[in-house]
């Protein structure tokens, strides 16, 4: 086999690797959400770190603007209530929009987020390794005799570097 067959055939099989990984993960996190909703209560801690600050933009558990006093006496409330984790954010995107998710949803064009990056990754590690063999080759296509040793130093030459030498020594 070539080596550009070689090269194929490990990127498609790392495509299909992060593919399986993609849609391993989307199963796992549908069992979380399934185990999530058979729990009564949401842990505050878990619902806080999953969600931003609508006014500030960062995390929940670390913004301190006042509209984030607010989101977190809401899901404080919520859990009181005995609601889950997934009825919380749902009531939270309902509340605040979309922007209150820390993670965007897997679907839609927030789809790319999850895909594009590893894509992105496997194209640059199949172009590498197409084009470093190709690149190889060339140079030891246009330089194909080994380098030659440099040549020794004549008697003027030596008595001359030898006097400099002893100059800054």
């Amino acid at each position: 086999m070539s080596r550009r067959r070689i090269a194929v055939l490990v990127a498609l099989s790392l495509t299909v690797a992060l593919a399986t990984a993609t849609t391993q993960a989307g199963i796992a996190g549908a069992n979380t959400t399934a185990q999530s909703a058979a729990t009564p209560r949401a842990s505050y801690l878990q619902v806080v770190n999953d969600v931003m600050c609508v006014v500030c933009h960062e995390p929940l558990g670390v913004a301190q603007s006042p509209e984030a006093f607010q989101e977190r006496d809401y899901i404080r409330q919520l859990i009181a209530q005995g609601k889950t984790r997934k009825v919380i954010e749902n009531d939270l995107v309902q509340q605040y929009g979309p922007a209150v998710l820390a993670r965007p949803p897997a679907h839609g064009v927030n789809l790319l987020v999850y895909i594009v990056p590893p894509l992105v990754l496997i194209l640059g590690i199949a172009i590498v390794a197409v084009f470093i063999p190709r690149w190889r080759r060339r140079a030891r296509q246009a330089d194909p005799s080994p380098p030659q040793p440099p040549a020794a130093l004549d008697a003027a030459d030596a008595q001359r570097l030898s006097d400099d030498l002893g100059r800054f020594a």
